[in-house]
């Protein structure tokens, strides 16, 4: 019997990850340490090394699987052959959790990139017979939930055997081997040809930080109300500060864009309107106001859409907050972010800078009640003190939780956001 290898514990309270990646495979010879398999958990993805050399005799989990810690990985045959206890492995954290808007460059390369349509059902109601259980409220966590989702079954037709009646991971396992459900399916208009597979076709698995941002994107959709609210910002004097304070930022090593401005002009405007600093806690039936500006910045790295945190934002002057932004944005695209480095925005803020075209309608990342949108600034037109001039306009889109916020209340943020943004000396008055 070989050296079984299992999942540790690898903190944060997480009980569970995806494997995404493996390294090895049966029948290789792996050294101490050497990477094995990459492992995707709700905090991080996670890379982790085998603890003892030895050759490969059995992987225990496929790509897209889910594990618990705990569960075996992998078999590796060592020299004496015996099985010994787990020992901590070397595990190295990537890439954490997404939080993800709709603003961001979705790689067509990435493992399901073109894989996020999901088919129509037929019945909202699966048939069954006249005494099967049924329950149009069932209890369930989101990792039970998901699993339904990925197997095809209504969490409602499920006879659940957990505390307080909820339903398990083993109850969808079992209602999906015994067979007493019909996997949802999918609608094809009349006389529509079926699409043949074509020798070109390839499938790639949908798994890992891919598939998380599609999770994460479709929870959104359907959780929040979403409503977007879009306006024009004259940028002329905000591009005419930054020139003059570029050489300054440049003597302290800073590179110096428009994100710490649009920092700054957001966590003014949340101190105005605290309201679109908060969260909807829905367990508890609770909105938390957050006493702190966490702000989140969206960034696409070859990977996906991750949301960096910049903490305490408010607390920061224009160039540390040019220090965070280099930073962390350097740190996303080297896969390089700590679990803190990914958790607790409290407001989102996206932009694809030259990419960012005439507007886009941003996805909330949850539980943050706003998100706001900055696209191109174009030379336009625009009229002041009676003259047509050229201005420098961007749009600037904030879409927003309307179950939360109420529309005048969304517009008086966004327009307070645009007035530091038009006359930015009032982000050294008020920030």
């Amino acid at each position: 019997m070989g050296y079984e290898f299992k999942l540790p514990d690898i903190g944060e309270g997480v009980a569970e990850g995806e494997v995404v990646a493996w390294h090895v495979k049966v029948g290789e010879r792996v050294a101490e340490d050497q990477i094995m398999v990459e492992v995707m958990t709700d905090k991080a993805t996670v890379t982790i090394g085998a603890p003892k050399a030895g050759k490969i005799a059995e992987l225990r989990a496929q790509v897209g699987s889910t594990v618990r810690v705990g569960d075996v990985l992998v078999v590796i045959q060592t020299g004496n052959g015996s099985a010994a206890h787990v020992e901590q492995p070397h595990v190295v954290v990537s890439n954490g959790s997404v939080a993800a808007s709709a603003v961001g460059d979705i790689q067509e390369s990435l493992p399901g990139a073109n894989l996020l349509m999901q088919p129509a059902v037929v019945n909202s109601k699966p048939s069954r017979p006249e005494r099967e259980h049924w329950n149009d409220k069932p209890l369930a966590t989101p990792a039970t939930r998901r699993l339904a989702r990925e197997m095809g079954l209504d969490l409602r037709g499920v006879r659940p055997t957990g505390p307080g009646g909820r339903v398990t991971k083993e109850d969808v396992h079992a209602a999906h081997g015994g067979g007493r459900l019909q996997p949802k399916a999918a609608v094809r208009a009349p006389g529509a040809p079926r699409p043949a597979p074509a020798a070109e076709d390839k499938r790639v698995p949908f798994v890992g930080l891919r598939r998380r941002i599609a999770e994460r994107m479709q929870s959104a959709k359907n959780t929040a109300a979403h409503f977007t609210f879009v306006e024009e910002c004259d940028a002329s004097r905000l591009m005419a500060l930054r020139q003059r304070l570029k050489p300054k930022a440049a003597e302290q090593g800073v590179e110096l864009t428009f994100m710490p401005f649009l920092v700054k002009a957001v966590c003014c405007a949340l101190k105005k309107h605290p309201l679109l600093n908060s969260s909807l806690d829905v367990e508890k039936n609770e909105l938390v106001m957050h006493g702190r500006c966490h702000i989140g910045i969206a960034a696409a790295t070859d990977q996906g859409l991750v949301v960096p945190v910049i903490h305490d934002a408010d607390q920061l002057d224009l160039f540390q907050l040019a220090r965070e932004v280099n930073r962390l944005g350097d740190a996303a695209r080297a896969g390089k972010l700590s679990v803190a480095e990914l958790s607790g925005s409290t407001f989102t803020i996206t932009s694809l800078g030259k990419q960012a075209g005439l507007m886009a309608v941003p996805i909330l990342n949850l539980p943050n009640v706003g998100i706001l949108g900055v696209h191109r600034i174009k030379e336009k037109p625009v009229v002041r003190d009676g003259q047509i001039v050229i201005g420098h306009i961007m749009l600037l889109s904030l879409s927003l939780d309307h179950r939360i916020v109420d529309g005048h209340v969304g517009a008086a943020f966004a327009y307070e956001v645009i007035e530091h943004l038009e006359e930015p000396a009032l982000l050294f008055v008020n920030g």
